[in-house]
């Protein structure tokens, strides 16, 4: 594939934004605070999470993640706790400002802002009721990079199995079979617990065993 066929990760990125504040500019006070599939976090504290690297920069980066060694929840509760006190409106606000992603989240063309938004996207979602239907090339892409990202630990979930989407062209691995909505993959990729009853194969028990 050459440089000019390659997807533009940032403009997906940017599109993923765009949409996260579309839907976050709809929800009601109560919706602000209802949980999350994200462990301990109600929606404001994941929209939060997802902008609280936008403006450090490197040394800021790396400051926060030696000071999240000693910290309860570690670098993502630092950057949770920094935005507690803002409202909807201002948190709303703050989205709409980083459509672009910007320094951490920018790294590998736009990917880490990309899958990091689109997997909290649908923890937002999901708990609320409230589907969507990813556009197939984004979530293509996001299943990918997901696959080894280190902060997402999905190598170890997947390893000796196969996954395979049912609704786009996406398969990785070997070995005993997982398969259904690419969404639910990704889910799965992550470690949300719940979305496995939506997968089907010889494959499914031994990954539900190892998200827990």
């Amino acid at each position: 594939m050459s440089r000019t066929d390659r997807p533009d990760f940032m403009a997906m990125a940017t599109a993923e934004r765009a949409e996260i504040a579309d839907l976050l500019a709809s929800l009601s006070p109560e919706q602000w605070e209802a949980p999350t599939l994200c462990e301990h976090w109600r929606v404001r504290d994941v929209v939060a999470h997802m902008i609280s690297f936008e403006d450090l920069g490197l040394w800021g980066t790396v400051g926060r993640m030696v000071k999240g060694r000693f910290v309860s929840g570690g670098p993502n509760a630092i950057g949770v706790a920094e935005y507690a006190d803002r409202s909807p409106d201002e948190l709303v606000a703050l989205v709409k400002d980083h459509l672009r992603p910007r320094g951490l989240t920018a790294g590998f063309g736009g990917r880490i802002a990309l899958t990091d938004g689109t997997i909290h996207h649908q923890d937002i979602r999901r708990p609320l009721g409230l589907s969507r239907r990813i556009p197939p090339e984004r979530l293509a892409v996001v299943l990918d990079f997901a696959r080894t990202a280190p902060t997402i630990s999905a190598a170890k979930r997947i390893k000796g199995l196969t996954l395979s989407a049912t609704d786009l062209d996406w398969r990785t691995g070997s070995g005993p079979l997982v398969e259904g909505p690419g969404e639910a993959l990704l889910m799965a990729l992550a470690g949300r617990r719940g979305v496995t009853g939506e997968l089907s194969g010889d494959g499914v028990a031994v990954l539900a065993d190892r998200i827990g």
